[in-house]
Formats: C-alpha cells, sequence, structure tokens
C-alpha cells in the first residue's frame, strides 16, 4: 500500500481540512492550533488528542484507515466523535499538559 495521505500519526497538514467540517468547539480549537497564537506544545496536544481519537497507534498499512488516509480518517472521526463528559477542549488540554509533563521529565 502506497497512500501519499498516510502517516504514522495525525499530521497537523489535516487542520484546514477538518475545520469545515466540525462544530463550534471543534472549529474553534483547530482554528487556534494553527494560528500564530499556538505554540508547538499547542500543536503537540492537538496531534496527541487527534492521534488518540483516530487511534493512529493502531494504524498498519493493511488497515482500511491507512488504505482511505489520515484525512479522510480524521474527518470521520471528528464528524463521529462526541466527548462524554468532557468537551473537546477539556481532552485538549489534558493531552498538552501530558505532553509538556513528559517534555519536562524527558527531554
Amino acid at each position: 500500500m502506497n497512500n501519499p495521505d498516510t502517516e504514522l500519526v495525525f499530521p497537523l497538514r489535516v487542520i484546514p481540512v477538518i475545520i469545515d467540517s466540525t462544530d463550534a468547539d471543534w472549529r474553534a480549537l483547530a482554528e487556534f492550533v494553527i494560528s500564530k497564537e499556538a505554540d508547538t506544545l499547542d500543536q503537540l496536544g492537538f496531534v496527541l488528542t487527534m492521534a488518540r481519537l483516530t487511534g493512529c497507534a493502531s494504524c498498519n498499512s493493511d488497515s482500511f484507515r491507512a488504505v482511505r488516509g489520515c484525512t479522510q480518517c480524521a474527518l470521520q472521526t471528528v464528524r463521529r466523535q462526541h466527548p462524554k463528559g468532557a468537551n473537546i477542549r477539556t481532552l485538549f488540554e489534558q493531552n498538552r499538559m501530558e505532553v509538556e509533563i513528559y517534555l519536562k521529565n524527558n527531554v
């Protein structure tokens, strides 16, 4: 399988595509992450959030998700995702904090 849209983990280049296909909370977060105000921790936190929601760790070259590509996988995930008990901003903040702690302890 050789799909140029398939990467190892959620690519930031897909964010502009999902902005137009989401609700207001997702749109606001995605617009923030690609804005000039966002720093590297914000972007890494978003990548971790999306990687967990889309299941990037379990994706492989034989999976249906890999055949379709990261863009379609992300679009499908965002359309289906309705976090229970927490909104997407809360999930993002938790993942951002996890990245920050990891970097402080391991870099």
